[in-house]
């Protein structure tokens, strides 16, 4: 696992997909941790500051001492902490656009939940989809501004663009066709950036991880595919 940031206070790792934060009854399957990984690298206990999916990769940063964990928690709590994603999603996604939109705890409570999201590019490309002949993708910057569990897969899902390879909010016919075609089963959903001020020396700090490498062929399947058809209708 990729170290992106470390002192005495702290480390930052570029969590790969399908790597659990720590032991849950809901997946009895995994033997391996993250907060197991990260404390043998750097020989201590370690303190996850905030959490992600299974499925989603990136940055994931832990405290080495209690009292940066209480610093780095009020942070979130006062929404001093910036985070930015990556999704590729199915369909054609506005320029730039927001949602407000309640989502249900595991208690059954509602909770606030707030997400804004910026199209970064629009891909189509020559495969059937259903009833069409093409299938569109964007990739978007996903900012949610609050952290509810599974926020931006579920908000995706309620605006009809559910992130590719997403179960089970996301399109199963979509995730047949990326997992037939180019046998594709990662979601992609990727947490590229946290900026937060270090609890010690009060500097703003980014820290940003690079795609996955399965994130990356599913971007250069989309490109590539699209590059074919504009060459073929050119010609």
């Amino acid at each position: 696992m990729e170290i992106l940031f470390e002192d005495t206070y702290l480390i930052a790792v570029n969590k790969p997909h399908g790597l659990l934060l720590h032991r849950s009854p809901i997946a009895r399957d995994a033997t391996e941790f993250a907060v197991q990984v990260v404390r043998d690298l750097c020989g201590q206990t370690v303190f996850p500051a905030h959490r992600l999916d299974r499925k989603t990769s990136g940055v994931l940063l832990f405290a080495k001492q209690p009292s940066i964990l209480r610093d780095l928690g009020k942070q979130f709590q006062e929404k001093t902490i910036d985070k930015e994603y990556l999704a590729l999603v199915r369909g054609f996604t506005e320029d730039e656009f927001s949602l407000d939109y309640p989502l249900a705890h595991e208690s059954g409570k509602m909770q606030e939940a707030l997400t804004h999201f910026v199209t970064l590019s629009k891909f189509e490309i020559p495969v059937a989809h259903g009833r069409h002949q093409t299938s569109r993708y964007s990739l978007l910057k996903v900012v949610p501004m609050t952290g509810r569990m599974h926020q931006i897969r579920r908000h995706l899902a309620h605006l009809r663009h559910p992130i590719i390879g997403d179960r089970p909010h996301g399109c199963n016919k979509q995730n047949r066709l990326w997992k037939e075609q180019w046998n594709m089963t990662t979601m992609m959903l990727h947490a590229q950036s946290l900026t937060f001020n270090h609890p010690q020396t009060g500097e703003r700090h980014e820290i940003s991880a690079e795609k996955s490498s399965e994130f990356t062929r599913a971007l250069n399947i989309v490109r590539q595919e699209e590059t074919t058809t504009r060459k073929q209708n050119m010609a």
